[in-house]
């Protein structure tokens, strides 16, 4: 597998997004995976806020929320089915605005994968929309797939043999998450200019039709789900 990041110019607000990742990648071979910076899809959809006081802070993030917890550092938040930090709402590369993450990221990378196959005349291709991270105890962030299409996001391990002949019971990889964090460790995440990275070789599987669910896990089956029920995130 080989991951190319991309430098580009500044992204302007309500600019075509699909354009401009054509300038700076003009071509792709078939079976690509394209990760694309979430902030560019906040600028692209033009949901940008001027930022006003902390107080306004959190206001929107409470109504971009499903459910919020206030900690000392941010808000614990649930989003469309994620649990992220400030509902996803940045203020960091936004020149004094907040970014706001869209309702549908699905269907923005439904969206751009569109426009892209169709500007780079190929049949099969993955989009992924990256965000940061907080994993539970662990110092730092990592890149995450908030939204993705075009490849099948989860394989399915179950009832595959360990190295010693054992069926696994539960495995699952997350292999649109696992590529997010890859992408993330060569785009950076301060003023490196790279919001944009091409995967070739990846090891998916490519499908017409996303489907969104597959890595949605149950809520009633999920480790954190006591530990969330504890902190009265969720009910």
């Amino acid at each position: 597998m080989k991951i190319t990041p991309i430098q580009t110019d500044i992204f302007k607000e309500s600019a075509d997004l699909p354009v401009f990742i054509v300038h700076h990648i003009p071509s792709v071979a078939d079976k690509t995976v394209l990760t694309v910076s979430s902030k560019l899809v906040c600028l692209w959809k033009g949901l940008c806020v001027p930022y006003e006081s902390r107080e306004q802070k959190e206001k929107l993030i409470r109504q971009e929320s499903d459910a919020a917890l206030k900690t000392p550092l941010a808000w614990l938040t649930l989003k469309s089915g994620m649990i992220m930090t400030n509902a996803g709402i940045d203020e960091s590369n936004a020149d004094g605005k907040l970014l706001l993450l869209p309702r549908d990221l699905y269907a923005c990378a439904d969206e751009l994968r569109a426009a892209l196959k169709k500007a780079w005349n190929v049949q099969h291709l993955g989009v992924i929309i990256t965000d940061s991270m907080i994993l539970p105890l662990r110092a730092g962030v990592i890149g995450a797939a908030v939204s993705y299409s075009g490849f099948k996001g989860v394989k399915d391990l179950r009832g595959k043999p360990d190295l010693f002949g054992k069926k696994l019971d539960v495995t699952l990889v997350n292999m649109a998450d696992s590529l997010a964090a890859a992408c993330a460790l060569t785009m950076g995440e301060a003023d490196e200019r790279r919001p944009l990275c091409v995967v070739e070789q990846a090891p998916v599987e490519f499908v017409d039709q996303t489907a969104p669910q597959e890595i949605k896990y149950p809520i009633e089956n999920d480790l954190f789900t006591p530990l969330f029920k504890a902190a009265k995130l969720i009910k």
